[in-house]
């Protein structure tokens, strides 16, 4: 559903992505209306850097101006599809955006930083690190979130790497940061990518070697869910098919199918994000436990449906499914998700082949399981969290999409 934003730099009709019937956000919100507003009079041939910009709003709204080119730089697959469907959408040629993550090359000389603060403060002060070399003593950086996002720390982070920073007053609960240029600091040597061993029931300290980006979910550390899931699947009387195909679904560091992979010397596995951070992650995690020898695949998309390059994967083509659900699209939280992953993973099972959730206990997967795979099985859980196993059956319905269109 795509709602009309007005802005100085005129009405654009914007929609969240993936588009969902009955959606009940926006694809905006004050913070960047406000951002907007400041940028109002910013000359369009600066060359403008966009970071963190979620359905690309302040992309395409800078994009609009005659003689603009802009780059949005951030580590969501998803939010690039946003971009492009909302330029094409309000008519925009999609030469004046140039869309880039954290693993390309930046603009050798930058103009004006606009900055969506991110929740992740590591995550900041890399792109910001980044960022650095390029600016100059005139470039303009200014930055906006909702008030109650913007903590102390992120002020912080512009105010080491950057220079002097200060804030608006609040303005419909969102407010603005302003960064000064100053020349030198040099910027300290950042501590990414991170790497460390798991230690796991399932192997030991002979467990997989994990090298992380910063803002990759649970970087540094196995988290808890991870775990039990980890201690789950070892424990699963079932063996793999020989030479069995498995996907690690939101891969995060790669760590679930880096231990699938060391459990079965055979097994094919396929990695997939929507975070550029977290595929490179997952492939770095590969190249330091495998080495060079073992292939695996390395997908950066949308779920399992859209795919940055090469194609999604083939329907029945798949023996096992392995996800931890993200709950949350942005600040906002959200099942639509986990629906989409459950839903999508039983089109690419073969019939036998069997889906993989850990999840928060309250978030009630199961409900969602049972109604797309008419089957749901608890493996493990503990207070917090619960293991489950759906397995795609031969001659099943699929079940009817509810909430995207």
């Amino acid at each position: 559903m795509s709602e009309l934003l007005e802005v100085p730099q005129g009405a654009l009709r914007l929609a969240r992505y993936p588009v969902r019937a009955r959606e009940q956000l926006r694809a905006w919100d004050a913070a960047d209306e406000l951002l907007l507003a400041e940028l109002a009079s910013v000359d369009p041939a600066s060359e403008t850097v966009v970071l963190n910009d979620e359905f690309g709003a302040l992309t395409v709204a800078l994009a609009a101006r005659e003689g603009a080119r802009v780059h949005q730089l951030t580590d969501s697959f998803i939010s690039h599809c946003a971009t492009r469907a909302n330029l094409a959408a309000n008519a925009i040629a999609s030469e004046r955006v140039v869309l880039l993550s954290a693993l390309d090359p930046l603009p050798e000389r930058i103009d004006l930083v606009v900055v969506r603060v991110p929740k992740a403060t590591v995550l900041l002060a890399e792109q910001l690190r980044a960022l650095r070399p390029h600016l100059h003593p005139a470039t303009v950086v200014i930055g906006a979130a909702m008030t109650r996002h913007l903590h102390t720390a992120a002020l912080d982070v512009f105010t080491e790497l950057i220079g002097p920073t200060r804030t608006s007053l609040a303005t419909r609960k969102a407010r603005l940061v302003f960064a000064a240029v100053e020349t030198p600091p040099t910027p300290p040597v950042g501590r990414w990518p991170v790497t460390w061993r798991a230690v796991t029931p399932w192997f030991g300290d002979r467990g997989p070697v994990v090298v992380a980006h910063a803002g990759v979910f649970a970087a540094d550390r196995l988290d808890a869910g991870t775990a039990l899931l980890l201690d789950a699947l070892a424990r699963d009387p079932a063996p793999l098919p020989p030479g069995a195909a498995v996907v690690d679904l939101a891969c995060g560091t790669g760590v679930v199918g880096a231990h699938v992979a060391l459990a079965d010397p055979v097994a094919h596995l396929v990695f997939v994000d929507e975070s550029f951070a977290a595929v490179a992650s997952a492939e770095a995690t590969w190249r330091a436990t495998f080495g060079s020898d073992r292939p695996a695949r390395f997908v950066v998309g949308d779920g399992l449906d859209t795919v940055q390059h090469g194609d999604p994967l083939a329907a029945g083509s798949i023996d096992r499914v392995i996800v931890n659900p993200p709950f949350h699209s942005g600040h906002a939280l959200t099942d639509a998700i986990a629906w989409d992953m459950f839903v999508q993973s039983r089109r690419v099972l073969r019939p036998g082949g069997d889906l993989w959730v850990v999840g928060n206990r309250h978030l009630g997967y199961h409900v969602k399981l049972k109604r797309v795979f008419g089957n749901a099985a608890v493996v493990a859980s503990n207070p917090q969290f619960v293991v489950l196993r759906s397995t795609r059956l031969a001659g099943t319905v699929q079940p009817r999409r509810q909430v995207r269109r």
